[in-house]
């Protein structure tokens, strides 16, 4: 029988669901993967975690995040609580020698990041940060055709995530734009376009940024006339330069109205280009200096089989994966880690690396000038 292993969720919103759907799809999709026990789950009160539990099939359930660390059962915390909370849950679950899975952005600022980090690798536990985007098959290929020079040399490359779930001025004031929690856009949707960047094109080492508020006040409850003022961004625009030569743009944009899932890159080389977009994101399109110029343009490269790990889902291209999907691999390498002790991506240490570039524009739109990383 396979091996099983205990799991804790701390959390039970959108991530929270998403994270005991994939526990559960692991052993399903992928037959020599440990197998998820849903043990505990944890929430703000009792009665949202017993719905979690009674949806998802947890052992049971607790208000107090606290006495999972407690259970012997537990191996495994995944934390998908508001990130001004990662910090504290993350450091706990790490002394009681747990593995731990936490929701992106990791933490506030970069130094909470590298304390996580640091205790993390001390204690010598598994660590992996929630950007479950890049564990598209698609996009492995595009790491792939980048690294292996079928691009040429890389000139550039051009990225954005613009959604418009805050772009509502009569949206309440809440945990959101909570200077807590850190920047506002640039944190919570930004860190996927500059991990995704960092992906293909590895590290960052100079930022030049603007950040931009839109919405300047917001109501403190719906239909409330008093209003509270806004200090974190709508929008943020970065350049870029990266440690391989070339540089870049990065956008994140929150309040882009009728966006739903814009996340998006264009990398350019002197041989071929590359375009994806998440709204489409079992496609890859591909552009390849030399062909026919009668012919040539951008092909479209469609998920299939030939696209490790897609095969697991369905064996036929054009059939397409998910969101959820993509979280069950994210889950699957995770405990492949756990089990084998081998390394992870991204762990706590990308999540710090990614955290310091988010840091950096700040205080480049702050202070008006180019950081160096």
């Amino acid at each position: 029988m396979r091996q099983e292993i205990g799991v804790a969720v701390v959390g039970t919103g959108f991530m929270g669901k998403a994270h005991a759907l994939a526990y559960r799809a692991v052993p399903n999709v992928f037959p020599n993967s440990l197998k998820p026990r849903l043990v505990a789950v944890a929430d703000v009160t009792e009665a949202g975690a017993r719905q979690a539990a009674e949806q998802f099939g947890f052992e049971r359930v607790t208000d107090d995040w606290r006495s999972l660390l407690d259970d012997p059962n537990v191996e495994v915390v995944s934390i998908t609580t508001p990130c001004s909370m990662h910090r504290e849950m993350a450091l706990a679950a790490i002394a009681a020698r747990k593995h731990v899975h936490c929701e992106k952005p990791i933490a506030p600022s970069a130094s909470d990041a590298y304390e996580m980090m640091k205790a993390a690798e001390a204690a010598n536990v598994v660590t992996q940060v929630g950007y479950n985007y890049i564990k598209n098959p698609i996009l492995k290929l595009a790491q792939e055709m980048i690294a292996s020079g079928e691009l040429g040399e890389i000139t550039s490359f051009r990225g954005i995530h613009a959604e418009d779930y805050m772009a509502d001025p009569e949206i309440p004031h809440g945990w959101r734009v909570d200077p807590q929690n850190g920047a506002g856009a640039l944190a919570e949707i930004g860190n996927h376009i500059v991990g995704m960047s960092r992906f293909l094109l590895g590290p960052i080492t100079q930022v030049n940024a603007q950040l931009e508020t839109v919405n300047k006040t917001r109501p403190v409850a719906p239909g409330s006339p008093e209003r509270r003022e806004v200090k974190v961004d709508d929008i943020a625009r970065l350049m870029v330069t990266f440690e391989r030569g070339c540089s870049g743009s990065l956008e994140a944009n929150w309040a882009a109205t009728g966006r739903k899932m814009q996340l998006e890159f264009e990398v350019y080389g002197t041989k071929g280009a590359l375009f994806f977009s998440q709204e489409r994101f079992n496609e890859l399109q591909y552009f390849k200096v030399g062909d026919d110029p009668r012919t040539s343009g951008f092909a479209r490269i469609e998920a299939g089989p030939a696209h490790p790990p897609y095969e697991n889902f369905t064996v036929a291209g054009g059939h397409q994966l998910g969101f959820n999907d993509l979280k069950t691999i994210e889950m699957a390498e995770f405990l492949a880690a756990i089990e084998h002790r081998t390394p992870t991506f991204p762990d706590f240490r990308e999540a710090w690396e990614i955290q310091q570039v988010v840091d950096a524009a700040i205080r480049s739109s702050t202070e008006g000038q180019r950081i160096r990383l």
